[in-house]
């Protein structure tokens, strides 16, 4: 997740704000594992929140320049956060592992869990999902793409949609390997959990804008920013909308600053004429922090 980067300063420095805000290695179990301890949600959330944070202070240190806009997918809003000044770094690392637990705790493991459906329409993805509900809850949870809704529910309302999904021309229903129904409204308990949670943590105006997932729109109050990240857990990710809402303001080239490089592959989709860019690695975060140089 971090190799390219293990030996920088900025790097090490900022893991080892992690380790003390969580009380154990993180660093040693992102570099080393065992993998089945990193799966873990309580302890994937924070790992992908540090390593985001990482990159995002290796990239400023290099001189590349502040965002004008941000916006996370799910996890990645409270990166965000952090990272436009909005929440500190090492609360915001015990957040989202009390986060993680909450969400694990909501729904029993096996009872619930996700679904992706391609090639079909929003809205026909909503009605397949009201039709599955004879046999449980089961909702459209993260709207990424043009043709790409993720639907999680309870496991029998779930597989029925998949099944009605593939028979009105779905390219294709995958089911997810995660262990519960994320940001469906059987994570009601956990977005109540999160809400008491937050009222023992600071939370300042950001010195970015961030676009949250609730609604696409961005929060300069303490109290608001913390109701829209309680809802968050139980409420849908309008991501598609959100890189719409991106372009409308101007931006032109978004860049993904954490490991992996699903969300800029969805820019592309999104929204063609914005450009998008990966910063997974070294190269990459130099790359960019180049561009950016070049821009001021």
């Amino acid at each position: 997740m971090l190799d390219s980067l293990k030996d920088e300063p900025v790097v090490q420095e900022t893991m080892q704000e992690a380790n003390e805000a969580l009380g154990f290695d993180l660093n040693k179990l992102i570099a080393e594992g065992p993998a089945e301890d990193l799966n873990l949600t309580v302890n994937t959330q924070p790992a992908l929140l540090a390593a985001s944070i990482a990159m995002y202070r290796y990239y400023l240190s290099l001189g590349g320049k502040k965002p004008e806009v941000m916006a996370g997918h799910s996890l990645g809003e409270y990166t965000a956060l952090v990272a436009a000044g909005a929440l500190d770094f090492k609360e915001a690392l015990k957040l989202v592992r009390y986060r993680a637990e909450q969400m694990q705790k909501a729904v029993p493991v096996g009872q619930g869990s996700m679904a992706a459906v391609l090639g079909l329409a929003d809205e026909v993805v909503k009605d397949i999902c009201a039709k599955a509900s004879d046999l449980g809850v089961v909702e459209a949870v993260n709207f990424n793409t043009p043709g790409q809704v993720v639907i999680a529910g309870e496991i029998e309302a779930l597989k029925k949609a998949m099944q009605l999904a593939a028979e009105v021309g779905a390219r294709r229903a995958l089911q997810l390997k995660v262990s519960g129904p994320f940001h469906s409204s059987l994570m009601k308990p956990a977005a109540d959990a999160l809400k008491a949670r937050l009222e023992e943590v600071k939370v300042k105006a950001p010195s970015i804008p961030v676009l949250h997932n609730i609604d696409v729109k961005t929060r300069a109050e303490a109290k608001d920013i913390k109701e829209a990240l309680a809802a968050q857990t139980a409420s849908a990710v309008l991501w598609a909308e959100t890189v719409r809402e991106m372009a409308k303001m101007g931006v032109t080239m978004v860049y993904e600053c954490g490991p992996g490089a699903a969300l800029s592959g969805m820019v592309k989709r999104i929204t063609p004429d914005v450009k998008a860019m990966a910063l997974n690695s070294q190269k990459a975060l130099a790359e960019a922090a180049e561009q950016t140089k070049e821009q001021n």
